[in-house]
């Protein structure tokens, strides 16, 4: 699995990123919040978080609840503190397990795989495809944007391949633009299929299904935050009455 592992003090993280990786499993350290927050934005989701929540700029359960936005992510918090308002706190913020220091290394291994266990049909079932629109790549899992340079962009019409140019440009990478949940939905919706109609009624249905009244409203208020996230090549056209739809010009500014 691929672990993020947000603890602050270097001996014992050394320790168990010893121990994690002997055990077969990949790992990010990070210090902090900003940290961990910063390294989910670029390098997407962890299958599993091991949380300390005494950090240097904050309570750890904000690293949490961020990550409890997403059901597939196996959490379990690590930390001195054992009493029990700071139990049912990180509990309820979202986390799997607790386990208090000083602890056992054998039992927190035996718990990294009992909470990896229950996530397991979750991360089975979580998107992984990446969606070319144009010279931008929209991760969906990531939830993210970003430009290609500096390579073949490719082409895609319902998964095939109809094409390929040489994107523009030949300098650095930019970073990737982050979509939030709702803005990622939408788009996954649009960007499916280019060039084709999606009903309003379908994504209210499918993204707000029991949402408020005015769910139609904050469809709109997506649709426009999105539009001015996404590249001047790549638009989303109102078809009145009906829906959206996806267009992407052949060429940047065509």
């Amino acid at each position: 699995m691929r672990l993020l592992l947000c603890e602050d003090d270097d001996q014992l993280a050394r320790g168990l990123t010893r121990a994690l990786r002997r055990a077969g499993h990949e790992v990010i350290r990070v210090i902090s919040i900003a940290d961990a927050l910063e390294r989910l934005r670029d390098q997407g989701l962890p299958d599993m978080a091991l949380v300390d929540l005494t950090l240097p700029d904050g309570h750890g359960s904000q690293v949490v609840t961020r990550l409890r936005e997403h059901a597939e992510v196996g959490i379990i918090i690590i930390t001195a503190r054992g009493d029990e308002q700071s139990r049912v706190l990180g509990l309820r913020a979202g986390a799997d397990d607790y386990v208090v220091k000083p602890f056992g290394l054998a039992e927190l291994m035996a718990r990294v795989d009992a909470v990896g266990r229950r996530t397991r049909p979750l991360r089975d079932q979580r998107p992984s495809e990446e969606l070319h629109l144009g010279a931008t790549v929209f991760d969906v899992a990531a939830r993210t944007l970003r430009r290609t340079v500096g390579g073949t962009v490719r082409h895609t019409v319902d998964g095939a391949l109809v094409g390929a140019t040489d994107p523009p440009g030949s300098g650095e990478a930019q970073d990737p633009i982050r979509l939030t949940r709702k803005e990622s939905a939408v788009l996954a919706m649009i960007a499916a299929r280019p060039g084709t109609v999606v009903a309003r009624s379908s994504m209210l249905e499918a993204i707000w299904p029991d949402g408020p009244e005015r769910a139609s409203r904050s469809l709109d208020t997506h649709i426009g935050s999105l539009r001015t996230k996404l590249p001047p090549e790549v638009a989303i056209e109102t078809v009145y009455g009906t829906g959206y739809r996806l267009v992407v010009a052949e060429e940047p500014g065509a």
